[in-house]
C-alpha cells in the first residue's frame, strides 16, 4: 500500500470496526482499517439476534459489510496485524508484523479479544457450536435441551438464572468446590439446578456438537450442550502500550462516546464491553466512527 498518512486507522476489522469504518468513509474521511483476519466467532456456525441478518453465519455479515464498503473510495483495508503504536509528531504510528508503518490522527481500536479455552479434550472443537458464551446469541437454538454451566460462583448463579427460561434440564459444574450464598444455593434448590462439584477431563461431541462430559474421577454424564465462563484476553496489546486504563475485567476503559482515557484514542466492540453481540458491537463502532468524525470535525472547521 503506497498511501501511509490517514486521518483514521481502525484496528481490527470485523463488525465493530467495520461499522465504525461505515461512518467514517460517508463523511469522507481517510480512514484505513488494518484486519488480522481471525475474529472470535469463526467457529460459530450462524449469528442471532441482530436484526436483518438473524441466522447468517459470522463470515456472511462480514462479507457483506465489506462489500459495502468498498464503494467509499475514502475506506482503505491492510490485511495484516498491527503490533505497536506510538505518539509522533502530533499523531499516531501504527507499524504492523510484515514491517509496514502508517500514521493518523485518531486511532480506534475494534480488535477484539481472544477466549482462553481449557485444556479439556474436546472443548475447542464445540466452542461457538454446542459449547457456548451467551444465551442471547445461542440459547434459542439450544433450547430444551439437557444442559451444563460450566461456571462457578456469581457466573455460573447469573447463568442458571437465564438458561433457566430456556430448558428445565440444567446442571452446574463447578469443576471444585462450590462457591454460591446460601440464598443462591436455596435458589438453585427450588428451580431443579444440580451441583457438580467435579473437574471435567474431556468431552465427547460428535463434529462439535456435545454427547458426554466425562469427569477425572471416571464417571461420565450425557448433556447435549453447554454454557461456559472463560477468561480471555485482549487481541491487541497496543492499547496498554499508548497508556490506555483498562477496567476490572481487563477490557479497555471507555466512556459512553467509546473514547478511551487517552485522547485522540478511541474503543468498540469486544475489546470494550462484557456485552459480547454483533448487534452491539455494530451499535458501538457506529458511535465511534460519528464521535471521531465530530473531533476532526472540530478541528479542521
Amino acid at each position: 500500500m503506497d498511501k501511509k498518512e490517514f486521518e483514521v486507522i481502525i484496528i481490527g476489522g470485523s463488525y465493530a470496526g467495520l461499522s465504525a469504518a461505515m461512518a467514517l468513509g460517508r463523511s469522507l474521511r481517510k480512514t484505513l482499517v488494518i484486519d488480522a483476519g481471525k475474529p472470535c466467532n469463526r467457529q460459530t456456525p450462524h449469528s442471532h439476534n441482530f436484526l436483518t441478518q438473524d441466522g447468517s453465519t459470522p463470515k456472511e455479515i462480514s462479507e457483506i459489510a465489506k462489500s459495502q464498503l468498498i464503494a467509499y473510495d475514502s475506506i482503505k483495508f491492510y490485511d495484516g496485524l498491527a503490533v505497536s503504536g506510538k505518539r509522533k509528531n502530533g499523531a499516531f504510528e501504527i507499524s504492523t508484523l510484515k514491517g509496514d508503518y502508517f500514521t493518523a490522527k485518531k486511532l480506534i481500536f475494534a480488535a477484539g479479544i481472544k477466549d482462553l479455552l481449557p485444556n479439556i479434550k474436546g472443548f475447542s472443537e464445540c466452542w461457538g457450536i454446542s459449547v457456548v458464551h451467551c444465551p442471547y446469541c445461542h440459547g434459542y437454538e439450544i433450547r430444551n435441551k439437557k444442559t451444563a454451566i460450566i461456571a462457578n460462583g456469581e457466573r455460573a448463579f447469573h447463568l442458571a438464572s437465564l438458561v433457566n427460561n430456556l430448558t428445565k434440564e440444567i446442571a452446574i459444574i463447578t469443576s471444585g468446590a462450590k462457591d454460591f450464598e446460601k440464598e443462591q444455593l436455596e435458589k438453585l434448590k427450588q428451580h431443579k439446578i444440580q451441583i457438580i462439584e467435579k473437574e471435567i477431563s474431556s468431552i465427547k461431541h460428535r463434529n462439535g456438537h456435545v454427547e458426554d462430559i466425562v469427569f477425572k474421577d471416571g464417571t461420565t454424564e450425557n448433556f447435549e450442550c453447554a454454557y461456559a465462563a472463560i477468561p480471555f484476553e485482549l487481541n491487541s496489546n497496543i492499547p496498554k502500550e499508548l497508556g490506555c486504563n483498562l477496567t476490572e475485567d481487563e477490557l479497555i476503559e471507555v466512556n459512553f462516546m467509546q473514547q478511551t482515557t487517552q485522547e485522540g484514542i478511541f474503543a468498540c466492540g469486544d475489546n470494550s464491553s462484557m456485552m459480547r453481540s454483533v448487534a452491539l458491537a455494530v451499535s458501538s463502532g457506529n458511535i465511534a466512527g460519528a464521535v471521531v468524525n465530530g473531533e476532526l470535525t472540530k478541528e479542521n472547521f
